[in-house]
């Protein structure tokens, strides 16, 4: 595991294991913190193009709730970036409801 660590990080076994065991606990929260990211770029994306359809984005959120659809941020964000147009018509069926 210590393949390409540089001096002592990788020739001494005491440092070796400190810096391996180091990077294990930076890669366990480097995965849970890009989870949190991408959720946050997921909800700015759906705010951005709720907005562009007159809406907030907790008002659109509620909207969708109430009406039942079950789209989860990450394809919410996907639609709006690839098809506006299909984004305003979910924007205008959850107003519906």
């Amino acid at each position: 595991m210590a393949k390409g660590f540089v001096g002592g990080r990788g020739t001494q076994n005491r440092i070796t294991q400190e810096t391996i065991n180091k990077g294990l606990a930076y890669s366990y929260v480097g995965r849970k913190l890009r989870k949190r990211e991408f959720r946050q770029l997921w909800i700015a994306r759906v705010n951005a193009a709720a907005r562009l359809n007159g809406v907030s984005y907790s008002q659109f959120i509620g909207a969708l709730k109430k009406a039942g659809v079950e789209l989860d941020r990450k394809v919410l964000a996907d639609i709006a970036v690839t098809d506006p147009k299909g984004f305003s018509y979910i924007v205008a069926n959850a107003a519906k409801a």
